[in-house]
């Protein structure tokens, strides 16, 4: 058959069952994402498809062999429903680079949320530690090669773990319902003139409410700012409140008007405050202890005069004892020098 010619209906019914029963991978083949398959798993899967099997008693199944289906996914390829592709190991100084860059953004990611609030941060750094435990036992249980496609030089068909890129993407029918449904309104809206009058009143109605509405917004949002800042300002940014924080946020609509309000403390935090009280206690006790260890070397350094004028106490009465021996020794003397005159 020449590959110029259209693909058949079955060609694109076998293409589809493919697309929806063959796991597909995906990765970067030439700096894009795209979505491939191996040709074993094809091979093994229309074995066992509708069309390896007879639809009618007499007539016999389009797929019998393993050779029967190469050829057929062959005639496929040269029809462009997909390409063959190499595998390219990624090389391990490849896989520290895309690390690094994920760390750098992981890294900015944390420091911006590190600046709305600290309790915030401290759950999700427990969440992260968890999540890369998780992914730390999840490679340490299963280590798969990660490889990045490129083009084959020999576009054929080949049975193995050789990998083929999907070419063919066929549109999904809601697409199609999707895009004549927005021709059918431009048209409408075309021809607004024409509408009966109570439309175009209901119209006019919906259109002065929608301008309500984002008026509303504007003006809840420039409230919201001012509350802010007048609150900043007094409290000399230690206080911050916002009434509806997800106003602006990349969210849903209904998720934008929840939570009603948010309120942060920016000042000194409680923790710090019993540091300080802790830090201002244990220096009222070294003061204290100070000033025990100075009250006794004051004590200390009065004990010697003590010592000393108790000394001098006890020498004083100890030269005044002697001398009353003295006077009496003296008295008796005198008093037997008259007994022996007298004798005489």
């Amino acid at each position: 058959m020449n590959p110029a010619e259209k693909p058949s209906k079955d060609e694109y019914a076998i293409a589809k069952w493919i697309r929806a029963n063959v796991h597909k991978k995906r990765t970067k083949f030439l700096s894009h994402s795209v979505e491939y398959f191996t040709s074993n798993k094809a091979i093994d899967a229309l074995l066992t498809s509708p069309w390896s099997k007879a639809t009618k008693p007499g007539d016999e199944p389009m797929f019998t062999t393993r050779e029967s289906v190469i050829q057929y996914l062959d005639l496929m390829l040269r029809h462009k429903f997909f390409h063959r592709a190499k595998k390219i190991p990624v090389s391990e100084h490849e896989l520290k680079a895309r690390s690094k860059r994920k760390d750098k953004k992981k890294e900015k990611e944390d420091g911006e949320k590190r600046e709305k609030s600290e309790a915030e941060e401290e759950k999700k750094n427990e969440e992260a530690d968890s999540s890369h435990a998780e992914e730390k036992k999840e490679k340490g249980k299963k280590e798969k090669r990660k490889i990045r496609l490129d083009m084959h030089l020999e576009q054929e068909f080949v049975d193995g773990n050789e990998a083929y890129v999907w070419i063919y993407d066929p549109i999904p029918y809601y697409y199609w319902l999707v895009g004549g449904a927005v021709v059918l309104a431009v048209v409408a809206l075309c021809l607004f003139p024409l509408w009966p009058p109570a439309f175009r009143k209901g119209v006019y109605y919906l259109s002065v409410a929608a301008a309500g509405f984002l008026m509303f917004i504007l003006g809840l949002a420039i409230l919201r700012v001012l509350i802010f800042c007048v609150l900043w300002l007094v409290t000399l940014g230690k206080h911050h409140l916002w009434l509806f924080p997800n106003l602006t946020e990349d969210v849903g609509f209904f998720a934008s008007f929840w939570p009603l309000w948010k309120y942060e403390y920016k000042g000194p935090t409680p923790k710090k405050d019993k540091k300080g009280r802790g830090k201002a206690k244990v220096s009222d006790d070294e003061n204290e202890d100070d000033k025990e260890a100075s009250g006794n070397e004051e004590e200390n350094v009065n004990d010697p005069q003590e010592k000393s004028e108790e000394d001098s106490e006890s020498e004083g009465s100890q030269k005044s004892a002697g001398k009353d021996f003295e006077m009496v020794e003296h008295e008796e003397g005198t008093a037997q020098d008259d007994e022996s005159g007298k004798s005489n």
